[in-house]
């Protein structure tokens, strides 16, 4: 029997990127054979077992792929459902009349815009988020405050933002000044949790607003606030080709 982790299995069927599929199973949303299976370790057989996610039977039969680009609004929350009834990429979708079922790739604040991924492909979302991949994301910054080339040296070489974590090294370009705030150009090469936020705080110039410009080989270019469309052929293979796949 050829077994494989998993949340691997999970992602390849476009269920959701491999970190979401484990994020399913810690909820006991995953069950293989009837038994529920929350250990991330766990092997399964795509072919021979009956793999179920919220009760539905996983359909591993050539799931065509899908690939979004999309320019997502502040106030709109970068997950496919919310408790609490706030706007979110399925609205997005919908809005677009959008109909195959894509997860976003990657988190955006709720209170940022800019460039979103969307797909089913849960290797190439893994790929991308992944760390050891370094795949670029470019961001436009507005801070509050004039910081000075030597400021901004600590964020180019890294700071310290949480207990024990450490920035990598990061791009930062002043593009406008003005008496109370600053557009900076900000390149990252990972993606830790309202890492920008922190490190801006960390250097005394909180940010004011946030918005995501290209992830890798991919630009917003003329996509206006609120539209999704599909990656063309070209810009799906130099991602590709990016990620080395």
């Amino acid at each position: 029997m050829a077994t494989e982790r998993l949340q691997k299995i999970l992602a390849r069927a476009g269920i959701a990127s491999r970190r979401k599929a484990e994020q399913l199973m810690l909820e006991g949303r995953v069950t293989v054979n009837g038994k529920i299976v929350s250990q991330l370790g766990a092997k399964a057989d795509s072919k021979t077992d009956h793999i179920k996610v919220d009760g539905k039977l996983l359909c591993m039969s050539s799931v065509p792929k899908h690939y979004f680009i999309a320019y997502k609004p502040q106030r709109v929350i970068t997950s496919l459902s919310d408790p609490q009834g706030r706007l979110t990429i399925t609205d997005m979708l919908h809005s677009n009349r959008i109909r195959v079922r894509v997860f976003p790739v990657g988190r955006l604040d709720w209170d940022a815009d800019g460039l979103l991924l969307l797909t089913n492909d849960g290797e190439l979302a893994n790929l991308v988020m992944h760390p050891r991949t370094h795949l670029s994301k470019v961001y436009r910054v507005k801070v509050k405050g004039c910081p000075s080339e030597k400021v901004l040296q600590r964020i180019q070489k890294g700071v310290m933002i949480d207990r024990g974590i450490r920035t990598l090294p990061a791009q930062v370009v002043i593009e406008q000044q003005k008496e109370n705030a600053t557009w900076l150009r900000v390149t990252l090469v990972e993606g830790r949790q309202h890492q920008i936020k922190k490190m801006f705080a960390r250097i005394g110039h909180p940010v004011r607003h946030i918005r995501r410009i290209a992830i890798g080989p991919l630009r917003l270019k003329q996509l206006q606030v609120g539209e999704i469309r599909p990656l063309t052929s070209t810009e799906l293979a130099r991602l590709k080709k990016t990620l080395r796949m």
